[in-house]
């Protein structure tokens, strides 16, 4: 996709993608990390692609962005969304359609290693500080 045809998508249209961008992402991990029952897969999913923990994901690595970044995703989070969040507060709903525009973006972009670096990152905001193996 050309770039002026990227940047004139409106932030629904980047979030409609980026959902489906990111929530194959994190299937694809959790199948890498061998969990294999269905249940738990859903279970697992949910922790990374919900309202509030894309929101988290957001806030937590907003500072690392770049600044063209971190205007889109303001612009995009001040977008007027025709859709509501089923389980969280509005604003909460738009930080998390911004995070998911900014997936769907670099995606159609084509910034493979941005995407996956906001992946890698996203992943480790919600997985938290892992614990060293080499310690009591």
């Amino acid at each position: 996709m050309r770039m002026d045809e990227l940047r004139s998508l409106n932030a629904d249209v980047l979030a409609y993608m980026g959902d489906a961008v990111y929530e194959k992402m994190v299937r694809e991990m959790l199948l890498g990390r061998g969990i294999h029952r269905a249940d738990r897969l859903h279970r697992e999913a949910t922790r990374y692609v919900s309202a509030t923990a894309q929101a988290e994901i957001i806030h937590a690595l907003y500072n690392a962005l770049s600044e063209e970044e971190q205007g889109m995703l303001r612009r995009w989070r001040n977008h007027k969304y025709h859709s509501k969040a089923k389980h969280a507060d509005p604003m909460t709903y738009k930080w998390a359609t911004a995070f998911e525009a900014l997936v769907g973006y670099l995606y159609l972009a084509g910034d493979t290693q941005r995407l996956d670096w906001l992946f890698e990152q996203a992943a480790a905001v919600i997985d938290g500080p892992q614990e060293d193996a080499d310690r009591g």
